[in-house]
């Protein structure tokens, strides 16, 4: 593939979830989402999260039933075989903005914008792929470059046309803690919320991660010592010949002869 096909190459940046001993930041997994429900949900939908995954990580309890609840999901069959709708609750998934395929793809000029919930490990380059992306729109495409009708040039997308338009402007949306909603501070904050969409366990796995690590340290320690313990003996033991009483008798008077001869 030809570099235009393959896609500008991501450029790579410090992302702070990623270290070892860090964690997501909370603050900005909660801007994220606002990013995502302001701009993203019209088209992409993040079918493989559960409201109740919000709890706890950046919403309340009363918050996300709130949340759940601006949507009706059908209910069990009743005695006359009618579906009536409910009010959402925490168990249940977030809803998709569209239907099904064929209704987002009417909707789109025929293209399918792809569910989000596990975006970042589907695209090579992941966090940085996701921001380079929605960042990278040009004012006007390079020269030489050409754009199919109904297309929008993107050097980092494959083949450099995509159908999803420059979405992020400076003041689009109003974060709650007046952070400034720059494109770039608003392209970092959703980039990280669709990371925690891939691995909203990511927290919990590092915790587990340093107790494994310090516990299994201990207990290694503890075995190296116990081997040396039990081994102490065996190692420092010293081999020395020891002969049999009357063979020390034996030799003892064949000296004594010996030395009567000598004389």
């Amino acid at each position: 593939m030809t570099p235009a096909e393959e896609g500008l190459h991501a450029t790579h940046y410090p992302w702070e979830h990623q270290k070892w001993t860090k964690t997501f930041d909370h603050a900005a997994l909660r801007r994220g989402f606002l990013v995502y429900r302001e701009v993203c949900a019209s088209c992409h939908s993040i079918k493989r999260i559960p409201y109740r995954k919000l709890v706890g990580t950046f919403m309340t309890v009363d918050e996300a039933k709130a949340l759940a609840e601006e949507n009706e999901y059908d209910t069990e069959p009743n005695d006359e075989g009618e579906i009536e709708k409910r009010p959402g609750k925490l168990s249940d998934y977030m809803v998709a903005p569209y239907k099904n395929d064929e209704a987002a793809r009417a909707a789109n000029n025929g293209a399918l914008p792809p569910d989000l919930s596990l975006i970042v490990k589907a695209r090579h380059g992941g966090c940085d792929y996701i921001f380079n992306l929605l960042t990278g729109y040009p004012e006007e495409p390079p020269a030489g470059a050409t754009v199919q009708s109904g297309l929008n040039f993107n050097p980092f997308f494959p083949g450099t046309g995509i159908a999803m338009a420059k979405q992020l402007y400076d003041g689009l949306v109003e974060y709650e803690d007046g952070t400034p909603a720059t494109a770039s501070q608003m392209a970092k904050d959703v980039t990280e919320f669709l990371n925690w969409t891939a691995e909203p366990e990511m927290d919990d796995r590092k915790k587990m991660g340093w107790k494994t690590l310090i516990i299994t340290s201990a207990l290694f320690a503890l075995s190296v010592w116990v081997k040396r313990y039990k081994w102490s003996p065996i190692k420092t033991r010293k081999i020395k010949y020891q002969p049999p009483p009357e063979t020390r008798m034996r030799q003892g008077v064949s000296s004594g002869n010996d030395f009567g001869r000598g004389i």
